[in-house]
């Protein structure tokens, strides 16, 4: 089936009509996400994807069904890297629970008007520049080889340059103002702590889209493909958060894990010229590859420093 104009009407009205849903009914007033909440949501969205994928398989074939399932699963499998980065910065800001919803769904609204740009400009370089499949490709070996040197994430929000820069031309409160991201005092407007909590989120995303996005261009082409498969797997981020935030410590094998699928996946773009992976070899290798890590974090878990 060819791809018109319409799919991507309805599916950005489909997009748009979750979200609204969301935040208008089921998150209109602010409260702490429960864990068996976060899973149910963690439910809908994956079942959502599962359907949608069916009629991808339905109306555009088996290959394509494949391309998004796995394009999905990257995107899935790299999140979950990117959730322990939320709990590091939620917790150095003290955002309460009940908050942390909300700077999640401005967050994950803004990742997705930034994943479709570098999309479709990453779809459209690649089409007049097919060397650049080369450059990404090395780009995600390095990646790659770089997450599995050891050390602990660190979340240290005052040097960052976006956050700097807006302190700068914008004042912010010192303490946050319940769910406000804007307040005013004496006639002026100030920023609170938990609308540059919004900026790091976003800036966080916007340096994971970087990894992701090439990652899924050595798996399709296709725009319309890669781009349903990172919205739903962007948007069942903010319950995969709550129900895994406190369990992703535990996952400690995960990254390695990560780190050999983007290398995998780089290799993949490097050797594009001389042999293609078929989808479903690649598909086995990202699941296997998570499976493994997933059981190995759970045999031998991280022995905690006694201090």
């Amino acid at each position: 089936m060819e791809i018109h104009l319409i799919h991507w009407i309805a599916f950005l009205v489909f997009v748009f009509l979750m979200l609204a849903l969301d935040l208008g009914v089921f998150h209109r007033k602010s409260h702490e996400v429960k864990i068996k909440e976060a899973l149910l949501w963690s439910l809908v969205w994956i079942l959502l994807a599962l359907v949608f994928n069916y009629f991808v398989y339905f109306y555009m074939g088996k290959v394509k069904a494949l391309e998004f399932l796995a394009g999905y699963l990257i995107e899935k499998s790299l999140s979950v890297d990117n959730l322990f980065v939320f709990l590091l910065l939620f917790g150095y800001f003290n955002v309460e629970p009940k908050y942390q919803h909300k700077v999640l769904f401005w967050g994950i609204l803004g990742a997705l008007i930034m994943r479709a740009v570098f999309i479709f400009a990453g779809v459209a370089l690649l089409n007049s520049f097919h060397w650049l499949i080369y450059v990404f490709g090395a780009f995600l070996v390095f990646t790659g080889i770089k997450m599995l040197s050891p050390g602990d994430a660190k979340v240290e929000p005052e040097k960052n340059v976006l956050v700097r820069l807006f302190k700068k031309v914008f004042p912010v409160t010192k303490e946050m103002r319940g769910g406000n991201f804007f307040v005013r005092e004496n006639s002026k407007l100030f920023a609170t702590p938990l609308f540059v909590v919004l900026i790091v989120v976003e800036f966080t995303d916007l340096i994971f889209a970087v990894d992701s996005i090439p990652a899924i261009l050595a798996i399709s082409k296709d725009t319309f493909i890669i781009f349903t498969s990172n919205v739903f797997a962007i948007l069942g981020l903010r319950a995969l958060y709550f129900a895994l935030a406190g369990i992703t410590r535990y996952f400690f094998y995960l990254k390695y894990g990560l780190a050999i699928i983007l290398a995998f996946v780089g290799l993949k773009m490097l050797v594009s010229g001389y042999y293609k992976f078929p989808v479903t070899w690649s598909l086995a290798v990202i699941f296997g590859i998570l499976l493994l890590t997933i059981i190995a974090s759970v045999i031998f878990p991280k022995k905690e420093k006694i201090v």
